[in-house]
């Protein structure tokens, strides 16, 4: 059986295959939609779409033009295929600015023609587009409040799509009668699609009821306005059944459970079996963090239910229910839970990170854990318990050196989670 003399640099390169595997040069030449007879036009939108959009231009060799909208920092440079940059996790007015462009590019269109989407996580907040009367700082208010609530991203996209003029297919439908083809790299646990980026090209079955319904169950404070468009018929959102999109094709063309599956292979290779959990965790980043503590602990001291060594992965999207004023995102706020859980089992390591880079408010993917990191915590003056009360994972981590920023990965297939149990 294989020793893990350096359990950090493992588990990164668990972590760089997982990402690999998601890498739209390998993804996107077996999706390419048929050339039409007229224009092709191009639009996207997440934190992996200026990657993609500088992909597809290299491999499609027919004339096309677009513009595509990403996160701040995490441009390429296109030749044909405009790249725009807005705020993320908050709207901005430049993500304002790139909704219209967007819907521009798509407009005048005829059945000839092709549009092609290139859709991924992150989409939501670049591509705000209030309506009515409600405004871009509606909007901030409301996903400020999303990303407070602890609500899943079901509900989170519900809601969004029902005080947006461009979420929930009607950036589709605005293209209509042109075909379009939407290629879906997916951090949704499930995997639909039409969760992507809250669905610009891809309507879903939620209603006004419905989104209605999760703003009273996740107690959600949104302005009087935004609550007088929901309840009006305005809101009301396009239906997968329309004619808009009887054309239309969606292709997912990477995600979670094709990472974790590379990820695993990584792993075996270096002599280590690996088992995945599941690519659709969800819930409170914190408590997902105690169940992954108390099997890698079950395991530790009496090799069960899985064998000595091992890798254990998972992927999802946990949530955070903001309570305190501190720094981090889920993969750190999972990892601070999890590294209380096993405190004093030193053959425990463990890495936790979102696969597009970026984990919550700074700028890391997300940070490394061991049964050492509480008492190291300690050390330096910190209580690792008050830290995770006051959501201020990232400040832990950043104290005993076990960030992990490997920087902008130019896709996005969601959380990834390894624990090590040697």
């Amino acid at each position: 059986m294989a020793v893990i003399t350096d359990p950090k640099a493992f588990l990164e390169t668990l972590f760089h295959a997982a990402v690999a595997a998601a890498d739209p040069a390998k993804v996107l030449a077996a999706n390419l939609p048929e050339k039409p007879k007229g224009r092709t036009v191009v639009i996207g939108a997440g934190k992996g779409a200026a990657q993609m959009a500088r992909v597809f231009e290299r491999l499609w060799d027919g004339p096309l033009s677009g513009a595509v909208v990403t996160r701040y920092g995490y441009g390429a440079r296109c030749e044909r295929i405009e790249v725009l940059e807005a705020s993320h996790p908050l709207p901005d007015e430049n993500g304002l600015k790139a909704s219209r462009r967007l819907l521009d590019e798509v407009s005048g269109l005829d059945e000839d023609d092709l549009v092609v989407a290139l859709i991924c996580g992150g989409g939501s907040a670049l591509l705000p587009l209030p309506v009515g009367d409600l405004t871009l700082d509606h909007e901030i208010a409301v996903n400020r409040a999303l990303l407070a609530s602890g609500a899943p991203i079901s509900a989170m996209n519900a809601i969004r799509k029902h005080v947006s003029g461009i979420k929930g297919g009607r950036l589709a439908a605005a293209a209509w009668p042109a075909r379009v083809v939407s290629l879906v790299v997916s951090d949704i646990p499930g995997d639909d699609p039409a969760l992507v980026a809250s669905g610009p090209t891809i309507p879903d079955k939620s209603t006004r009821d419905d989104a209605l319904r999760f703003i009273e169950r996740y107690r959600l404070e949104l302005p009087e306005k935004v609550m007088a468009f929901i309840r009006s018929d305005a809101s009301v959102a396009p239906s997968p059944a329309d004619r808009e999109f009887r054309r239309n094709d969606v292709r997912l063309v990477a995600s979670a459970a094709v990472s974790l599956e590379a990820a695993a292979e990584k792993a075996r290779a270096a002599g280590v079996e690996a088992v995945i959990l599941s690519d659709a965790i969800e819930g409170e980043a914190r408590e997902v963090g105690r169940v992954h503590a108390a099997i890698a602990r079950e395991v530790a001291v009496r090799n069960r239910p899985f064998s000595k060594p091992v890798v254990i992965l998972s992927g999802g999207e946990t949530t955070v229910t903001i309570r305190g004023k501190g720094k981090g995102g889920r993969n750190s706020e999972f990892l601070l839970s999890l590294a209380l859980g096993i405190d004093g089992a030193e053959e425990i390591s463990a890495l936790a990170a979102d696969t597009d880079g970026i984990d919550g408010s700074e700028d890391n993917a997300g940070a490394f854990a061991d049964g050492m990191s509480v008492a190291r915590l300690a050390k330096a003056g910190f209580d690792g318990a008050d830290l995770l009360d006051r959501n201020d994972a990232w400040t832990a981590f950043n104290a005993i050196g076990d960030i992990f920023t490997p920087g902008p990965t130019g896709t996005n297939v969601n959380d990834f989670r390894a624990i090590l149990v040697q």
